[in-house]
């Protein structure tokens, strides 16, 4: 179960292939130049700098602090993580490597500001270090310095100790990159060590998966050997709700992060689909036929008191909280025929439709409360002109502008924890992959490959 809906007649009542779209939600934060319909180019700002002037940032190769043979292997781990993960972070200019100087610095004593803040380089900050390895301890030491202020340049100086291996690598170069991001970046902390919740059918069931922000550790969670949908993690990241094919029908199930299977939830009749966590993780809303047309329902997140929100004549699915506030849900609604965006309060009470045409789904609301995100065929219909793309809104004056163009099926966006990326699931390769990109549509890429990957939901934090 996809969470589609099918028309006006509700939510299938089997699981569907066909590239009708899908329902989902989730959440967003960022800054955003973006052309409106009908008026000029315009800001809508968000707080976390995409569209600002992007810091001039050079990243040379972290050097060798011991003669360990183990040391080039894990000085490849950490360069590539660190180069990735700031290339990645939507708010550098990184120096061309073809642009560094020859001799990269590997401790402060050995940096020449000339060299670094002059053309070619033009730099105004520099990342650099060093790496070693003794016994079974690996140590980095990372700077971070202003190279046009040579009276004060240090902004940042860190080390870090673990295992000797490409695991600890790995992860201590994201921690750095982290803490880069977060002082050159308008103090949001960085989305390097947050994980994304996907399903996939690789391994011949669709199961829930989990991989590393930039598509790396790709492994599966599940193993109900059926078909789970709808992987929404808590926001401290300890437990996964889904929707499950059990021998009941379709169940929303709760699996334990910290122990590694499933645990107690109730059973409430009918198809129960999409559950979704309020900000604190107190609550979960989800869509349940189990009066009859799918309704949008909330619980405890034990699975008690159970409350009904909707009552309408079409199907209720694919419910998602402010993320700021906890005060509001989106949700899709087939109330008026084809499928549209609504928002209404947490009770039930003050109801609206956001959008007005077309085939609109997969609603995600930003954490700072003031966006939506969601897919949208804007013209539906046999013969229509125009696909299915991602689109975002800006709830108050409804405004909207299209970040995706025509590649593909492109569904079921959620926002990562700082904003600055969209990830998404997309046709456009051949098959159903995720795909990832910074909030104002650029810098696009494939993280899946194989199998059919879809209905992504990135971590909290």
């Amino acid at each position: 179960m996809n969470s589609h809906l099918s028309g006006s007649a509700g939510v299938p009542p089997a699981v569907s292939r066909a590239s009708r779209p899908r329902l989902g939600l989730l959440v967003l934060t960022s800054v955003l130049l973006i052309s409106l319909p009908g008026a000029a180019q315009d800001w809508i700002r968000t707080g976390t700098g995409l569209g600002v002037e992007k810091v001039r940032l050079a990243v040379p190769e972290f050097k060798a602090s011991t003669p360990d043979p183990r040391n080039p292997d894990l000085l490849k781990t950490f360069n590539d993580t660190l180069w990735n993960d700031l290339d990645n972070a939507g708010i550098f200019d990184m120096v061309s490597k073809s642009f560094f100087p020859l001799a990269a610095p590997g401790s402060p004593n050995e940096v020449k500001f000339d060299a670094w803040s002059e053309p070619p380089p033009n730099a105004s900050m520099l990342a650099f270090g060093n790496l070693g390895t003794a016994a079974n301890t690996l140590t980095v030491q990372g700077w971070l310095y202003d190279v046009k202020n040579i009276s004060s340049p240090q902004v940042l100086g860190k080390q870090y100790t673990d295992a000797a291996t490409a695991d600890a690598a790995r992860t201590t170069a994201h921690k750095f990159a982290n803490e880069i991001i977060f002082r050159l970046g308008g103090g949001i902390a960085g989305i390097t060590e947050s994980r994304i919740f996907f399903v996939s059918s690789r391994s011949s069931h669709k199961e829930a998966w989990v991989m590393d922000y930039d598509g790396a550790n790709q492994h599966q969670v599940t193993h109900q050997a059926s078909i789970s949908l709808s992987p929404r993690i808590s926001p401290d990241g300890s437990r996964l709700a889904f929707s499950s094919m059990t021998g009941g029908g379709w169940d929303i199930l709760m699996y334990s992060m910290d122990l590694n299977r499933l645990v107690t939830f109730p059973r409430f009749g009918g198809t129960n689909l999409s559950p979704a966590w309020t900000p604190d993780g107190t609550k979960l809303a989800f869509s349940s036929s189990r009066s009859g047309a799918p309704e949008l329902y909330v619980v405890d997140a034990s699975g008690a008191n159970l409350k009904r929100l909707t009552s309408s004549r079409g199907p209720d699915v694919s419910p998602v909280w402010n993320r700021k506030t906890g005060a509001q849900l989106a949700f899709v609604s087939g109330r008026t025929g084809l499928p549209q965006i609504y928002l209404m309060d947490a009770d039930g009470t003050n109801l609206q439709r956001v959008t007005d045409e077309g085939y609109a789904v997969s609603p995600s609301w930003s954490p700072n409360g003031q966006f939506l995100l969601f897919s949208w065929i804007r013209h539906y219909g046999p013969g229509a002109p125009g696909a299915q793309d991602i689109y975002i809104m800006d709830v108050a004056s409804k405004q909207w502008v299209q970040l995706t163009h025509d590649g593909g099926r492109n569904d079921f966006p959620s926002w990562s924890p700082d904003g600055r990326h969209v990830i998404f699931q997309s046709s456009r390769s051949g098959s159903e992959q995720i795909w990832t990109m910074l909030a104002d549509g650029t810098n696009q890429k494939q993280l899946t490959t194989a199998g059919s990957n879809t209905q992504p939901n990135w971590s909290w934090k």
